[in-house]
């Protein structure tokens, strides 16, 4: 792979946010004539640099009743050697599509010769493990996980760090292109590779998101994510006192981190989690608030935004759904300690203009889900190591072939 090397980074107390850096090649070969470090414009990174990435990464991928196509087709696409996990929150009743996914997930192993974890957010197991290491923020009334992304993202990432993994990435489940899932997976080990820090985020800037309009329209940016990215900056620039633009990825559905930054952050509830951690990583940083964590201070956390080649075409879900993201995401910016009344004022304004709010009306807080530095990890783990064999596909390999797997489950 050949990427752009960092042209710019902005930086807010112990945070490096790096502008854009775009994916010029997929495939940078062998060739040894060429410095594997690059040129002062391009970096080079090599098969093997990236594999080395991969195996310890963990790989998750949320899913809600999607179409068994597209989930296959994602699936597809995670390099062979990363950790594949995949939460699902889908319906079991009448037609139970969990069971429909495991199948597919199962099938899908089998030919492949890979492995996998598949869990139901709402399986009592999993709620039991989280009322007994004091993560009681992910349980609802019923007394099983609550509904929402990022619970399953939480759950995702304890499964990985059971695992033994050092990097998490997710994926959503409704992507229509498989060699998307796959640049993705690259592009964060690429990021990775380039950090300077053991905290690091990777975010996914799609270079097109098709749209069909009378034919196929390559639209460079949504709604939704303009919006967001405008607020973003605005809070960080009205912080700073200079304007920027350096955000570009504030809905990053797919983005990925290293573990110990995964454990340090508030995960929002809905589609408030992704602009929520970068709001948690500004409000960390030690800019304008105290930093709690001084090896993170001390280290810094790098932000990457990859932009990648292939475009990213999922399936629409209407303009309710946009308004429901918008409502979500700009909650968490609205609520932000950073944010003074005039970021206020703009957020409610746009909610507003673009009828995702009534004038007058209250916007909600998302709910906040606490760091998993915050609860009882060690215990988490090892309650987890003992029943991860109940999720393993295939399901015919024994709980000892499944638990020697920590450092690199697609192995070939």
């Amino acid at each position: 792979m050949r990427i752009e090397n960092i042209r710019g980074t902005e930086r807010f107390g112990s945070v490096r946010i790096h502008d854009a850096q775009k994916v010029l090649e997929l495939d940078s070969g062998k060739r040894t004539d060429i410095p594997s470090v690059g040129t002062p414009t391009v970096i080079k990174l090599d098969d093997e640099v990236l594999r080395s990435f991969e195996g310890q990464m963990a790989i998750v991928i949320p899913a809600k009743d999607e179409k068994l196509q597209v989930f296959e087709g994602v699936i597809s696409g995670v390099p062979h050697d990363c950790a594949l996990i995949v939460v699902s929150n889908s319906s079991r009743k009448p037609v139970d599509r969990f069971r429909l996914e495991k199948d597919t997930l199962e099938q899908f192993c089998r030919h492949a010769q890979h492995s996998a974890y598949i869990i139901h957010q709402k399986d009592a197991a999993i709620a039991e493990i989280a009322k007994q290491v004091g993560y009681t923020d992910l349980i609802d009334e019923d007394g099983l996980i609550r509904n929402g992304k990022s619970e399953g993202m939480i759950i995702g990432l304890l499964v990985a760090m059971a695992l033994g993994k050092k990097y998490i990435g997710f994926i959503d489940a409704d992507n229509y292109f498989p060699g998307a899932v796959l640049e993705y997976a690259k592009s964060y080990a690429a990021g990775f590779s380039m950090s300077t820090s053991p905290y690091a985020m990777v975010r996914i800037l799609w270079r097109y998101k098709p749209k069909f309009a009378g034919g196929l329209y390559f639209k460079k940016w949504g709604r939704v994510s303009e919006t967001t990215n405008k607020c973003l900056n605005s809070l960080l620039s009205a912080t700073t006192g200079f304007e920027t633009d350096i955000i570009k990825t504030g809905n990053a559905g797919e983005h990925a981190m290293t573990i110990k930054l995964a454990e340090i952050l508030p995960y929002a509830s809905g589609y408030a989690v992704e602009p929520q951690q970068i709001i948690s990583m500004l409000e960390q940083s030690g800019a304008v608030l105290p930093a709690p964590y001084p090896t993170v201070a001390k280290h810094g956390i790098d932000i990457f935004q990859i932009e990648t080649r292939n475009p990213h075409f999922h399936e629409e879900k209407g303009l309710e759904h946009l308004r429901d993201m918008l409502r979500s995401g700009l909650s968490a910016i609205h609520q932000s300690q950073l944010a003074n009344s005039t970021i206020k004022k703009m957020i409610l304004t746009e909610l507003v203009k673009q009828k995702a709010l009534k004038r007058g009306e209250t916007l909600p807080p998302p709910h906040i889900n606490r760091p998993p530095r915050k609860v009882d990890l060690k215990t988490a783990q090892t309650l987890l190591q003992e029943c991860l064999e109940d999720y393993f596909v295939p399901a015919k390999l024994s709980k000892s072939a499944s638990l020697k797997l920590p450092t690199g489950i697609g192995t070939r």
